[in-house]
Order: structure tokens, then sequence, then C-alpha cells
């Protein structure tokens, strides 16, 4: 099982959405945004929490978090 809270986030501000963007290295397709930057990093935390569960519970690959590879 993969730790979801060992991938790498990145937050930054979106000047075309006007709203802080949530980011995960791991999966670059992915993003989540908010106005407020705590909530908007417990948002991208969350979706990849999700996303991790239903890519095991489906049996697909998921991805290994940078801070593990060797």
């Amino acid at each position: 099982m993969v730790n979801y809270e060992h991938y790498s986030y990145k937050l930054t501000w979106s000047v075309e959405d006007q709203e802080f963007a949530g980011l995960c290295a791991e999966f670059p397709s992915l993003s989540y945004l908010h106005e407020d930057r705590f909530v908007e990093i417990e948002g991208i935390t969350n979706l990849i929490k999700d996303v991790v569960a239903d890519m095991e519970e489906n049996g697909e690959k998921v991805p290994e978090p940078i801070a593990e590879k060797t």
C-alpha cells in the first residue's frame, strides 16, 4: 500500500484562476484549486488519497513516491 502523504506536493498561485493551485509531482495531470491556501493543500492531499485508493482497489499500478525511490 502506497502512503499518499509521502508524495511531493506543491502549492502555487494561479494568476489565470485567481486561486491557489495544489499539485502533486507523481500525478501531474491532477490539481486542486481554492482561494484559501490551507484548504487547498488539504484538498489536493485528499484528492490524491482518493485516487490512490481507487487505483489500488482496481488493481492498477500506483506511482511510487519520488522521496522513496532508491
